[in-house]
């Protein structure tokens, strides 16, 4: 089979490509929150917010350039069962560049953040809409990355409420708590009593961290207090932190895939969720396993941007579906 040439990849660019985005301002958010904690004299966050802000740029162009060369193949990861929940990466990624961006340039992120939340808004309308009166999804194509669009929702508030918009955050929230239970009833009822997921998509089960990794930042940045409910998210969150990394063996064993990805966000929000919990608890034991996720993302964000250079090097990303 002829090779595809490199505009002809492009064709094959897939939309989940933007949740190495999400990654790296994760963990860029995740840094800023160590550095004011621990009051570290380093710019780290800076410099993996630069890297995340380029890389969003450049693929924000060859996405771009997909969808006025080849429409048609975007028009069907918008109606595929599973690439369809990844196009709100996209949006997240404004937010979540916004959200981090705002103690350098507090006016670009306040406008990234803006566009992003209406962006994303339109997105889970719409990713909802298939849902609703799709024809032919069935109970094997659900997995993990359906929480995409309901993690977006609850990340929203993190910046939302410091920019002035405090009922518009609470709106975002609720919808992202809703159907975050919702969503998480039906998932495991696939995962236990239906077959397996495909290897490709076994990492998207660390997607299981970031709805009450991500929850607990923005209820405890709408309430400003550390109440029972919030107890209840961050220790949810940590018991899927948990219960995956006692699957470490399982994953290890993976070839890579794009969907490695899905494993740095969940972690750099559970991160983040942490050392807030050490704020405002002076818990020593939660300042220790806060260091223990920090260096453990960074890690694995490295090795992450290693491996998907690698494949883009070997050509082995942006190749027909097999």
């Amino acid at each position: 089979m002829t090779e595809p040439s490199p505009s002809n990849r492009l064709k094959y660019l897939p939309v989940s490509f933007f949740a190495m985005i999400m990654g790296l301002s994760g963990l860029s958010l995740a840094w800023e929150r160590a550095e004011a904690v621990f009051a570290l004299k380093t710019n780290l966050s800076g410099a993996i917010l630069s890297v995340g802000g380029l890389l969003f740029t450049v693929l924000a162009g060859l996405y771009l350039y997909k969808l006025g060369r080849y429409p048609e193949a975007v028009r069907a990861e918008l109606h595929h069962p599973i690439q369809l929940n990844f196009f709100p990466t996209l949006s997240i990624s404004l937010v979540l560049l916004g959200t981090a961006t705002l103690n350098h340039l507090p006016g670009l992120g306040g406008v990234l953040w803006v566009f992003g939340s209406a962006f994303h808004l339109l997105l889970t309308l719409y990713v909802m809409d298939v849902w609703i009166h799709h024809e032919g999804f069935e109970i094997h194509h659900i997995n993990p990355a359906w929480f995409i669009p309901v993690v977006g929702n609850v990340l929203i508030p993190i910046a939302g409420t410091s920019l002035g918009f405090p009922e518009v955050s609470w709106f975002f929230f609720s919808v992202g708590i809703l159907f975050w239970l919702v969503l998480l009833a039906i998932i495991l009822y696939r995962v236990l009593f239906h077959r397996p997921l495909d290897e490709k998509l076994m990492p998207t089960f660390f997607i299981l961290i970031a709805p009450p990794a991500a929850g607990f930042l923005a209820y405890t940045q709408l309430t400003g207090e550390l109440d029972g409910f919030a107890r209840v998210l961050y220790y949810t969150g940590l018991f899927f932190t948990l219960l995956l990394i006692t699957q470490i063996n399982r994953f290890a064993r993976l070839r890579f895939y794009l969907s490695w990805w899905a494993y740095s966000f969940p972690l750099a929000a559970m991160t983040a969720a942490t050392l807030v919990m050490f704020k405002l608890t002076g818990q020593q034991g939660l300042a220790i396993l806060a260091w223990v996720l920090l260096t453990l993302v960074t890690s694995l964000v490295a090795y992450l941007l290693y491996q998907t250079a690698l494949a883009v090097s070997r050509k082995a990303i942006c190749q027909p579906a097999t």
